[in-house]
């Protein structure tokens, strides 16, 4: 789905209600929509109507950003338009005529969440807001945010424009994962590289409310409602938090991250190397190698419960750096993880460095991990 023969299907988990965490509450959310993600594995560890399509608001500015880092034209000058200059809402000041580099512009969107911010970086990358709109379309598809449909750059409601908490956490997992846009995203205070601009960060839990947060994205709109996305990480595991509608949203999100950081660690369920596997209905055996670690985030009750089942195709010769078949990982008798197991030890070189894959829950099933 991301290129050659594998991976990142994007994740999620089924946990049942019947089993609850030992001496862990369920965390209660005022948000109507929201999910908790670990973004190196994508496994859903929270999940409250998180598939429902609902307007977003400015956390629509993660994808607009992420497209603009991608671009490789940060250093780029950009001059401002007058469409740039009249975009209504939040606003960096931005005047017709006014010229400033494309890397200052995407911490105006993230840092002060500038509609005129947005409207300006379409332009420069896309040629105007509607091909820069195609783009991050295009980019949703690819990412694979299957209830998502962009209308616009910055969020401002309107009846083609809304997400899924879902499909935000896809987004943030994936953009997380840019070096500049994380440190974008995790700036307090930033200068404009000009002078004239000093932006302190809307986002409350990355100036001061929680201290292990990485990165995150404030949105509001009167039919939206407050909307917000954020990325903290403890003991080597980075959650991703997504609500929509939330009268409370930063205590929802400091307890999704109390909640998940305390009851899931980090375990690593197969290693990297070669392994021998069955050929099924025959005495053969054939050498698979898997190309990384596969780490997850697991409960107490499931860190002896794993159990795995591979399944090899049944050819008499695989190309160098093909897949052979792949290997399922159970926990409890529920599917966890997914990975590709391949003909030879070295990475190919379009192989992406994520192939953890969890199962999608059913859609509409409000469960908690």
């Amino acid at each position: 789905m991301r290129g050659y023969a594998v991976l990142m299907i994007i994740c999620f988990f089924m946990i049942s209600l019947i089993h609850p965490s030992v001496g862990q509450a369920k965390p209660g959310v005022s948000a109507n929509n929201a999910v908790l993600m670990e973004q190196s594995s994508g496994r859903v560890l929270y999940n409250k109507q998180a598939h429902k399509q609902r307007p977003i608001a400015s956390i629509t500015k993660i994808m607009t950003a992420i497209i603009a880092v991608e671009s490789g034209k940060l250093n780029e000058t950009v001059t401002i338009s007058e469409r740039a200059e009249q975009a209504i809402g939040s606003s960096i000041y931005l005047e017709k005529g006014e010229n400033i580099k494309l890397k200052d512009l995407v911490y105006g969107l993230m840092l002060r969440s500038g509609n005129d911010a947005a409207v300006a970086i379409s332009e420069h990358i896309g040629g105007s807001v509607e091909g820069f709109v195609y783009l991050m379309n295009k980019k949703a598809e690819w990412l694979g945010m299957t209830n998502t449909v962009f209308d616009n750059p910055h969020g401002l409601d309107a009846d083609n424009h809304y997400s899924t908490a879902y499909d935000m956490a896809l987004l943030m997992s994936y953009a997380m994962d840019n070096d500049i846009f994380r440190k974008v995203a995790g700036t307090k205070v930033y200068k404009a590289e000009n002078g004239d601009y000093v932006w302190r960060n809307k986002h409350k839990l990355v100036t001061s409310l929680y201290s292990h947060t990485t990165g995150g994205k404030t949105g509001y709109t009167s039919t939206a409602g407050r909307t917000l996305m954020t990325a903290a990480e403890k003991d080597g595991m980075e959650l991703i938090a997504v609500t929509l509608d939330a009268p409370d949203d930063w205590q929802d999100h400091i307890g999704l991250f109390e909640w998940g950081f305390e009851t899931y660690d980090m375990t690593t369920i197969a290693e990297k190397g070669e392994n021998r596997y069955d050929i099924k209905d025959t005495d053969h055996q054939i050498v698979g190698y898997l190309h990384h670690n596969i780490t997850i985030p697991l409960r107490e009750k499931e860190q002896n419960a794993i159990d795995k089942q591979s399944f090899i195709r049944q050819e008499s010769k695989y190309p160098n750096g093909q897949t052979i078949g792949k290997t399922i990982f159970f926990a409890r008798s529920l599917p966890i993880a997914e990975t590709p197991i391949y003909a030879e030890r070295r990475q190919p070189a379009s192989f992406v460095n994520t192939i953890v894959t969890v199962y999608k829950q059913m859609m509409g099933l409000d469960t908690y991990g």
